[in-house]
């Protein structure tokens, strides 16, 4: 059971990196050069929604420790508008411009390709539900781990 546990955890961290080389080259392909595949999961989850910057953090939707760096090159490449808190000046809301919206819709057509792709060709939408089951359960033994 540990050596499976432990293949697990690299595995997860392995398909992580090999996911944003899939957004890299569809980025390429899209001939989208000023931003970059960690931006663009970060625009992706911001979606149609307007967040804090902490939210990002908090919902999962960003990995990294430099989420600071990276919003401000969203805002500087016309991705994000980043507008301060009226209640709260410590804190900013982030959401798409209309050129992120582009872009969320195009990896949003992408994204629905693959999955598509992945539907016929590997896995079906029980498999994907059982995979997500127990990605959760991860995560939820996880958190008590820390919890503890």
């Amino acid at each position: 059971m540990k050596d499976a546990y432990f293949e697990a955890v690299v595995m997860i961290e392995r398909l992580h990196r090999l996911f944003l080389e899939v957004v890299k080259m569809e980025l390429d392909r899209l001939h989208t050069r000023d931003i970059n595949n960690v931006q663009a999961l970060v625009l992706y989850n911001i979606g149609q929604s307007q967040l804090t910057v902490g939210e990002l953090t908090n919902r999962g939707y960003y990995l990294g420790s430099n989420v600071s760096y990276n919003l401000r090159k969203m805002v500087q490449n016309d991705y994000v508008s980043q507008v301060p808190s009226p209640h709260d000046k410590r804190s900013s809301h982030v959401k798409l411009s209309p050129k992120g919206l582009e872009l969320f819709a195009k990896l949003d057509l992408i994204l629905g390709s693959q999955a598509d792709i992945l539907h016929k060709e590997v896995a079906g939408p029980e498999d994907m539900d059982s995979f997500c089951q127990t990605l959760r359960k991860l995560e939820t033994f996880w958190s008590g781990l820390l919890t503890r």
